[in-house]
C-alpha cells in the first residue's frame, strides 16, 4: 500500500526557483521523460513546469548552471499522467487509481457496521473522504443500499430535513432494524453550506429519538493493501504511460493515461484539468445539475441507479404495467448475484412491473418453484455472498415441457438469468425451443455471473473481481509466511475450468513468477526455462517464487507434476510447497466492484426488458421470436452492450466453455515482463490520444463551454 518510493505536497515547486532547480536537477541525469502519479494538482503542476520548460533552460543556461549544448540536446520535456486519488475526482476517468482500494476499507467498515447497528437498532452516520467529489460516499451507499447518501454535486431538495426523518422513520415501521445514512466530508445544502455528519445525527436524535452514532473513516480509506482492481489497474496504466512517452513529440499536448470502460484512453491532460475545475465552478455558482453532468458518464449513472434502488415509491404513484417478470439464477454461485437481483427487484417494481422470483434455477422452475418478491424481500442483499434465491446447473432441455407449463401458470412475460456458461447455454436452448413451445417467446435477458469470466459476450462477469481478491490475498499471506523461510517456491492451483482468466491476472496481482493456462500451450522447456529463471532469482535478495496454474490448463502436467518437477530441479537451491485454493475462490462477501457492477448493469437489464415488453405486446399478449429478444447485457471495451445469443455462438468454444477470443491475453506478456523474463509487448491494444467529451449543460447553446 501507500508508496514506495514516497511522495510530498511540494511548496517549493510552486515557486519559480523551485521548478529551475527541478529543471536543474533533471538535466544532471540526462531525464527528459517524466511519468506523474498524482491527483490534479501534481498534474496541473506537471504541465507548467513542462510549459516553461525552454525557458528554464535558457536561465539555467545564462546563469552558468548548465553547457548551451546540454539545453539543446534536452529541449524538450515530456510528460504523461496518470491520476493517483482515492476520490475519483479527476474528470475524463471512470477509475483513478486507489479508489477501488478505499471503496475496500469503506466497505469493511459498512459491514461490520451493519452487524452492530442490526444487533441494537441503531442509526449510523458514516463520514467519508471527498472534499469536492462524492464519488466515494455514493458508490458505498450504492454497494450497502444506504437509506441516505449526502454528496456535494448533488445536495438535497429544500425541506430535506423532514423527507430523511420520515423515510427514517417509515423504514423502522417496516421492521428495518438498522438505518445507515452516508456523507461525503464536503457535504453542501442548496445554499452551498456545510452539511456535517454531527448536524445529521443531532437531527435525527431530536426529530426521532433513534439512538444514533457517528463514525468517522478518516485516513483509514487511504491504507491497506491494493485491492486486485487497482493492482491490475495500475500495472496497465504504467504501461500505457510508457507507451505515450515513447509516441510523445514536442508537438503532443501532455496527456493523461486512464481507463474508460475497460479500455485504455489517452485524453489531453488540461482539457481534464479544466473539466475538473469547471465542476467545481458549477457548485459554486449551485448549478448542480451541470455538475453531475461534467463529472461524466459512470458518475452520473451511479447517482441515477442509487435514486432509483434507494426510495420506494408510494403504490399510487406507480406506473401499472400488467406485466410479470420473473428472475433466476443458474449455474454455480457467484458474488454479486444478490445484489443484481436486488436492483432487479427494485428496478422492475418501479417500472409498474411485478416480480417474481424463481428457486433453484430450471429445476426449480420446472417444479414450479416460484413466488413473487416485494421491495422488502430484497433489503440488505447487495452484501450477501453467495446465491441467496438458490442455484443449480441443470440446463432446461430436459424440462421445456413443465418450463412452458410454468410460463403459463404464472403468466410469466419476461425472463431475467443471472449466471454463468450455463446460463448462456440455457438461453441459446431456450430459443432454439421457441418452435415448439410459444410460451417461451418472451424477452429473455442473460447477466454474466461467473468467477471463471469464461462467457461470451463480455470483458467482465459478475464474481470474477471477489475471486480475483480472493486469490490475490492468499497469494500475499502464503508469499509472506515464506520470507522467514527463504528461497521457497508456491505453486497454487486456480479454479476457472479451461478459462485462465483467475490464473492469469491472479498471477499479474499477486507478482507471480509464471502462470499456467489453457489457452496458452506450454510444454517442457517452457517449464524448465522457468525453473531456471527461478534459480537464478534465488541468487538475487528476493528468495521465494509464486507460480499458479489454472486447474485445466493441462491434462498431463498436472499440480502434482509441476509440484515433483519444480522440486526435484530446485534441489538444493530452493525447496517447494504447494496449494490447491478450491471453493474459498467462490465465497466471501462481494468485493465493492462487483456490488456496484451487478447493480448497475441489472438495472439497465430491466429497463431493456421492460422496452422489449412494449415493443413485443400485440393484442393482449407478448409475443416475441426474434433474435434480438434473447440477449446477454455484457461489458465489450468501454460499453455495456446487449448482444442476440445466437449471435454469440460463432465466437465460443462449447467444447472447453470459454470465448475463442479473449482480451486478457494481451496482458500475459506485461506478467512475464514484471517477473523479468526478455519479452516483447504487443502494443495493438494502446489508447489512442482522443478528447474530453464535454456534455453540454441543459438549455444552452454549444458555444458556452
Amino acid at each position: 500500500g501507500g508508496t514506495v518510493i514516497g511522495s510530498a505536497r511540494c511548496k517549493a515547486f510552486r515557486t519559480h526557483e523551485g521548478r529551475l532547480q527541478a529543471a536543474y536537477n533533471l538535466i544532471q541525469r540526462g531525464i527528459t521523460n517524466l511519468c506523474v502519479i498524482g491527483g490534479d494538482g501534481s498534474l496541473t503542476g506537471a504541465n507548467l513546469f513542462r510549459e516553461e520548460w525552454s525557458g528554464l533552460l535558457d536561465e539555467l543556461v545564462k546563469n552558468g548552471k548548465i553547457e548551451a549544448a546540454a539545453a539543446k540536446k534536452y529541449s524538450h520535456l515530456n510528460i504523461v499522467g496518470m491520476v493517483g486519488s482515492i476520490d475519483n475526482d479527476f474528470c475524463g476517468t471512470d477509475m483513478t487509481i486507489g479508489t477501488d482500494s478505499a471503496l475496500h476499507r469503506i466497505i469493511e467498515v459498512v459491514d461490520a457496521i451493519m452487524t452492530t447497528a442490526q444487533s441494537h437498532q441503531r442509526t449510523f452516520v458514516l463520514e467519508v473522504m471527498g472534499r469536492h467529489c462524492g464519488y466515494l460516499a455514493l458508490v458505498s451507499a450504492l454497494a450497502c443500499g444506504a437509506d441516505w447518501v449526502f454528496i456535494p454535486e448533488s445536495p438535497p431538495e429544500e425541506g430535506w430535513e423532514d423527507i430523511m426523518c420520515g423515510k427514517l422513520s417509515e423504514n423502522r415501521a417496516r421492521k428495518k432494524r438498522l438505518n445507515i445514512i452516508i456523507v461525503s466530508e464536503g457535504a453542501i445544502d442548496r445554499l452551498n453550506k456545510p452539511i456535517t455528519s454531527e448536524k445529521i445525527k443531532d437531527l435525527v436524535v431530536s426529530r426521532l429519538g433513534f439512538d444514533t452514532r457517528v463514525t468517522i473513516l478518516g485516513h483509514v480509506q487511504r491504507g491497506g493493501t491494493p485491492s486486485a482492481f487497482d493492482r491490475i489497474l495500475a500495472s496497465r496504466m504504467g504501461v500505457e504511460c510508457v507507451l505515450a512517452l515513447l509516441e510523445a513529440t514536442p508537438e503532443t499536448p501532455a496527456c493523461v493515461v486512464s481507463l474508460c470502460g475497460n479500455q485504455a484512453v489517452r485524453l489531453p491532460l488540461m482539457e481534464c484539468v479544466q473539466m475538473t475545475q469547471e465542476v467545481q465552478k458549477a457548485m459554486d455558482e449551485q448549478r448542480f445539475e451541470d455538475a453531475v453532468r461534467l463529472r461524466g458518464r459512470s458518475f452520473e449513472n451511479n447517482l441515477n441507479t442509487y435514486k432509483l434502488l434507494s426510495h420506494k415509491k408510494k403504490v399510487s404513484e406507480l406506473p401499472k404495467s400488467n406485466f410479470n417478470v420473473a428472475v433466476l439464477n443458474v449455474g454455480a454461485p457467484a458474488a454479486g448475484m444478490n445484489g443484481a437481483v436486488r436492483s432487479a427487484v427494485r428496478v422492475g417494481i418501479t417500472e409498474g412491473h411485478k416480480m417474481f422470483a424463481v428457486n433453484d434455477g430450471f429445476e426449480g422452475f420446472a417444479k414450479g418453484q416460484i413466488q413473487e418478491i416485494k421491495w422488502g424481500d430484497v433489503g440488505g442483499w447487495t452484501g450477501q455472498g453467495g446465491s441467496l434465491l438458490g442455484t443449480k446447473r441443470t440446463l432446461p432441455a430436459k424440462y421445456f415441457g413443465d418450463i412452458a407449463e410454468q410460463i403459463r401458470a404464472n403468466s410469466i412475460h419476461a425472463l431475467l438469468v443471472i449466471g454463468g456458461f450455463e446460463a448462456f447455454e440455457s438461453m441459446l436452448q431456450l430459443a432454439e425451443a421457441r418452435g415448439a413451445y410459444e410460451e417461451l417467446c418472451i424477452p429473455m435477458c442473460i447477466l454474466p455471473a461467473t468467477i471463471s469470466n469464461n462467457v461470451p459476450g463480455t470483458d467482465l462477469s459478475l464474481g470474477a473481481d471477489t475471486a480475483l481478491n480472493a486469490i490475490m490475498q492468499t497469494c500475499d499471506r502464503i508469499k509472506q509466511s515464506a520470507s522467514g523461510t527463504k528461497r521457497r517456491v508456491f505453486i497454487i492451483e486456480t479454479m476457472g475450468g479451461y478459462c485462465g482468466y483467475l490464473a492469469n491476472m491472479g498471477g499479474l496481482a499477486a507478482g507471480a513468477d509464471a502462470a499456467y493456462i489453457f489457452e496458452e500451450q506450454f510444454d517442457i522447456r517452457e517449464l524448465q526455462a522457468n525453473v531456471e529463471h527461478l534459480t537464478e532469482k534465488m541468487k538475487t535478495s528476493i528468495q521465494r517464487g509464486l507460480v499458479l496454474r489454472n486447474e485445466n490448463s493441462n491434462e498431463n502436467y498436472t499440480t502434482d507434476f509441476i509440484y515433483q518437477l519444480y522440486s526435484e530441479e530446485g534441489k538444493g537451491v530452493f525447496d517447494c510447497r504447494k496449494n490447491v485454493l478450491g471453493h474459498m475462490q467462490q465465497g466471501g462477501a462481494p468485493s465493492p466492484f462487483d456490488r456496484n457492477f451487478g447493480t448497475k448493469i441489472s438495472a439497465k437489464a430491466i429497463q431493456w426488458i421492460s422496452r422489449k415488453l412494449k415493443e413485443t405486446y400485440r393484442k393482449g399478449r407478448i409475443f416475441a421470436n426474434t433474435e434480438d429478444s434473447v440477449c446477454l447485457l455484457g461489458m465489450r471495451r468501454r460499453a455495456l452492450l446487449f448482444q442476440p445469443v445466437v449471435q454469440l455462438r460463432d465466437e465460443t468454444d462449447f467444447k472447453h466453455r470459454i470465448p475463442k477470443e479473449q482480451w486478457w491475453l494481451k496482458l500475459r506478456p506485461l506478467m512475464k515482463i514484471l517477473a523479468k523474463y526478455k519479452t516483447s509487448y504487443d502494443i495493438s491494444d494502446a489508447g489512442q490520444l482522443e478528447h474530453v467529451h464535454v456534455p453540454r449543460p441543459k438549455g444552452s447553446d454549444a458555444g458556452a463551454i
